[in-house]
């Protein structure tokens, strides 16, 4: 028997899922200390309550999904809200400096998937199942090539082995993230000095400092859905056009252009409200994410899948931290910049901003990296990920 739990139920128990996370990341030592973000916490939690219920009485529960889409749209335009167009143009050569280290990763990701299919006698092309085409493109990513590779290559339950490899990949995303970046900052003291230059900018998750009221809330917010009506309306106006732009992201620079376009005119939109707002949704975005995740179809369709996740998880925290960090700057927006990227190299940019997120409110705002991270998760990861994709299926030993 499932349970479907409506709108408001489903709102009602991502609410308590992430005050349970809260409570324990700051009562828990060890959570604390590796800055593991409260939704990852309470959500996976949840995912273990739900597996035990249904092994002991039988029943399961279902949320309603497509309610928690406005959450993750309203959290981008509160980037755009606390974004300071002055702070970007710093920002340009961090960008290009992860893209140029970015690239290589999904070759390594992708080469390192092979070569380890091939060692487990698996088709060389479930080492691109268990590679770039779910650790990076994620679920709707994996379910197309699911499809493509059920039919060209003829392998038994490839669709259960994609959400598979997209769901653990996600949880270890957003589990050590975290814990990779404390380790840099630990490792390299000069790096935690660079933070007081970025505590001049607003960014979501940063410390709040200055007191929100009931109209800089209402202000922030009715800009916020100013700005996601702006960007759906884009997204609708594009949708015929021959290239793909995603809606969080056109939501995104519509609150940049009403953020810095206000200011140019001496309107000073509320920074610390917007921050809230953000801070808000993204966190109930994602732990309504991870309370959905399907732990028995997981672990029963892993079997040689987990090793050559282990293999990918070991590969993505030696990136993010000899390539990555160093890479962007070696700084302390590099260092929160290499946990974002723990975030979306196994699981979503959601991940990799709440990675963000987890880390700000402990040391302090990263200005650049909340930018930067959304525009490469918006389309330059993809782009590089099908082209990676295209070149290794263009190989003639991925025939099997």
């Amino acid at each position: 028997m499932t349970f479907a739990l409506p709108g408001t139920l489903s709102l009602l128990a991502a609410c308590l899922v992430l005050m349970v996370g809260g409570a324990l990341t700051q009562r828990v030592a060890l959570l604390a200390k590796y800055s593991i973000p409260a939704p990852i916490v309470g959500g996976v939690l949840f995912a273990v309550a739900t597996l035990i219920v249904q092994r002991l009485v039988g029943s399961s529960i279902s949320l309603d999904t497509p309610a928690k889409t406005p959450l993750l749209l309203v959290f981008f335009a509160s980037i755009g809200l606390t974004a300071d167009v002055a702070l970007l143009r710093q920002g340009g050569v961090r960008l290009l400096r992860l893209l140029i280290a970015l690239f290589p990763f999904l070759v390594a990701q992708d080469a390192l998937g092979v070569v380890m299919a091939r060692l487990l006698g698996l088709h060389p092309v479930m080492g691109l199942v268990a590679g770039s085409i779910t650790l990076v493109g994620g679920h709707a990513t994996g379910a197309a090539y699911a499809e493509r590779f059920a039919e060209d290559y003829d392998i038994m339950g490839v669709m259960g082995l994609t959400m598979t490899s997209a769901t653990l990949g996600l949880v270890i995303g957003g589990i050590l993230g975290g814990p990779v970046a404390e380790r840099l900052l630990r490792r390299n003291p000069h790096a935690v000095a660079t933070r007081s230059a970025s505590l001049g900018g607003g960014v979501v998750g940063g410390p709040i400092s200055t007191p929100v009221t009931a109209a800089t809330l209402v202000t922030a917010l009715a800009a916020a859905l100013v700005a996601v009506i702006a960007g759906e309306a884009a997204s609708d106006a594009l949708s015929g056009a021959p290239f793909t732009v995603p809606t969080f992201l056109l939501c995104l620079l519509a609150a940049l252009v009403l953020r810095n376009g206000a200011a140019a005119i001496g309107v000073r939109l509320p920074d610390t409200a917007a921050e809230l707002i953000g801070s808000v949704c993204l966190s109930l975005f994602l732990a309504w994410t991870m309370m959905e995740l399907d732990l028995v179809a997981a672990l029963h369709t892993a079997g040689p899948l987990l090793v050559i996740l282990a293999a990918q998880t070991i590969l993505m925290v030696a990136w993010a931290s000899f390539v990555m960090f160093r890479a962007t700057g070696g700084d302390y927006e590099s260092a929160v910049l290499s946990g974002a990227f723990c975030g979306f190299a196994m699981g979503t940019t959601a991940t990799a901003i709440a990675n963000m997120q987890a880390l700000s409110r402990r040391h302090g705002p990263a200005p650049q990296a909340f930018v930067v991270v959304p525009i490469i998760g918006a389309f330059f990861i993809d782009l590089m990920n099908l082209a990676v994709l295209t070149a290794f299926l263009s190989l003639q030993f991925m025939t099997g």
